[in-house]
């Protein structure tokens, strides 16, 4: 049975997502990136950065660039940009909803 194809993005692989946006990064500067982004409030260990990446690669949302040693440097593909927009624009929409329901209440 082949892997499970990412049709609902996470609030982690969001951030990596943003990460990639903001440049290209190892895991280890997607994680930093990420908890300063958020104050600390996400923080992505070795195996959620991990599996994020692998999941990332084989989808075609990234692909390795260049390695140094045993970092892996990674850059977003179109499909991985694609991916970042649509969650933004979802989200987004999640907040203009919320306001309305706020004025409701």
């Amino acid at each position: 049975m082949g892997e499970k194809r990412i049709e609902i993005v996470t609030e982690s692989m969001f951030y990596t997502l943003m990460a990639f946006i903001a440049g290209d990064c190892s895991g280890v500067e997607a994680a930093t990136f990420t908890e300063q982004i958020t104050g600390g409030r996400v923080h992505l260990g070795a195996a959620t950065i991990y599996t994020i990446l692998g999941r990332f690669e084989a989808e075609g949302v990234i692909r390795e660039i260049r390695r140094e040693g045993r970092r892996r440097v990674y850059t977003l593909t179109d499909k991985g940009r694609n991916m970042y927009e649509k969650e933004r624009s979802r989200m987004e929409a999640c907040l203009v909803d919320a306001k309305k329901a706020d004025k409701r209440s």
